[in-house]
């Protein structure tokens, strides 16, 4: 499917503003056991459990060649020989050091042998709290698979699992997922499981984020959604999901970013949305969502992107919209809204991007939308605008090409306002486009004498072809 749900950035920024930073992310350096002193200022523990070590080699040996593990570093959680990619923490009931962080994939982390498949075993580790593997299982087809734990707690300690971009990486969501029951941070995105999306997930209390974008999941969102209470971060993006938005969505009051965008989900916004007063990033493009907005859409007063371009609509635009004053981001192109563009819009001093183009627009543009200091972006082209165009060169010169008015064939530029800037509209009493019209350059531009000589040499110039004419008629 294509993607419509905006700028990539934003997706980034806010995974990045909503993820709260837990001390497995913030670990200096692989050896930051080492300021961890005990009461009698000792030194810290130095070996491994060998099981523990054992475990860990195997992992190794499996996922990457790019050394020969035992040999290389036969110490891993030494200071002196620590690896690439894990990090390290003394535990609190003995003199020991376990593997709290593994990371695959990514530079100057190990990277993956083609023939690496997904090591089960690793959940075996008993003290691991992340686990990430980026771009690792890219040939060899692979799924995810836990172990069957003789002691559940054995992977209680787990918050943070990531996969991401691994193309090899198929097969379901297993259920028994839902035993990590510590984590916090469930990524598995850009890989491509399939099936529907297990409805244990959500007995996963502590998840603040969970991200299963860009795969093949199909079926309905469990209405089991609404128990993850923590939940910050949601998105379910760039799938076949189907159904509807379950109502539930509204019980999970934390949540900040929320992404269904590119899915076929059918039916109207939630009211139950109106709860979410955390909200501030909402992507449901390329969907198959229409009818009526939520009545109490204005109550989402942290909303700052609101991204629904390619669905089915058909109705008024809302005014509700211009009550949401923290909104920097509307893009609901493409979706068939008629009627007049709000007056409301102009009092979102904020704004800074507006997609309205292919609709069914009609009226003016109103007159506000020239007091938008903050927009650089404003497409509001194949509509059915008319009348003339409320901007003047300041604004024209400021958004440039981002300025889109083309296709609105009632729509005119004042002959006052014709600076050269391409917005594909016509200047009012003529039939230039508003491209056409290019202003001199400094250096172009006629004064004074030039005028004069120029204006003396046409006359000269008349009167010698005129001359000319009646002696070659003699």
């Amino acid at each position: 499917m294509c993607c419509s749900s905006g700028s990539l950035f934003l997706p980034l920024l806010l995974l990045v503003v909503s993820i709260p930073c837990f001390p497995p992310c913030v670990s200096s350096s692989i050896g930051s056991y080492h300021v961890n002193k005990n009461k009698n200022n000792q030194a810290p523990p130095n070996n491994m459990d060998p099981s523990e070590a054992e475990t860990l080699f195997n992992i190794m040996d499996s996922m990457s060649s790019d050394h020969t593990w035992r040999i290389s570093f036969p110490n891993p959680c030494n200071s002196a020989s620590s690896w690439p990619g894990i990090e390290c923490k003394p535990g609190q009931n003995d003199k020991l050091l376990h593997v709290s962080r593994l990371d695959f994939g990514s530079p100057p982390n190990p990277s993956c042998k083609t023939t690496a498949t997904f090591p089960s075993q690793v959940f075996t580790l008993p003290y691991l709290q992340s686990l990430f593997f980026f771009h690792c299982f890219t040939q060899t087809k692979t799924n995810i698979s836990l172990p069957l734990l003789s002691h559940p707690s054995n992977a209680s300690s787990l918050q943070q699992l990531s996969l991401r971009s691994n193309p090899a990486l198929f097969g379901p969501i297993p259920s028994q997922i839902s035993s990590l029951h510590s984590l916090q941070i469930l990524t598995l995105s850009q890989n491509r499981l399939a099936g529907r999306i297990p409805v244990q997930i959500f007995s996963l209390n502590s998840l603040v984020h969970l991200d299963l974008s860009y795969n093949l999941l199909t079926g309905p969102i469990p209405p089991q959604l609404g128990s993850l209470r923590n939940l910050v971060g949601l998105d379910l993006s760039y799938n076949s999901l189907s159904g509807s938005i379950p109502d539930t969505i509204g019980q999970i009051g934390l949540l900040q970013k929320f992404d269904l965008s590119s899915n076929f989900l059918v039916g109207n916004i939630p009211d139950s949305i109106e709860k979410l007063n955390s909200l501030v990033f909402m992507a449901l493009s390329s969907n198959r969502l229409g009818g009526k907005f939520p009545q109490g859409l204005a109550k989402l007063q942290s909303l700052q992107y609101f991204i629904m371009d390619d669905n089915p609509m058909f109705i008024p635009l809302p005014e509700e919209f211009g009550k949401l004053m923290k909104l920097q981001e509307l893009r609901v192109a493409n979706s068939g809204y008629s009627g007049t563009i709000p007056t409301s819009f102009s009092h979102l001093t904020n704004l800074s991007t507006l997609s309205l183009q292919n609709n069914r627009l009609t009226g003016e543009i109103p007159e506000g939308f020239g007091s938008l200091s903050h927009i650089y972006h404003l497409n509001l082209s194949r509509n059915m605008l008319a009348g003339i165009v409320p901007f003047n060169s300041i604004f024209l010169k400021r958004l440039g090409r981002n300025l889109d008015l083309s296709a609105n064939p009632g729509l005119c530029l004042s002959p006052s306002e014709a600076y050269g800037v391409k917005i594909g509209v016509s200047v009012c009493g003529t039939n230039r486009t508003v491209s056409t019209i290019q202003p001199f350059n400094k250096s172009e531009a006629p004064s004074g004498l030039c005028k004069s000589l120029f204006l003396l040499c046409s006359i000269l110039c008349t009167s010698v072809l005129a001359l000319h004419h009646i002696s070659f008629s003699a």
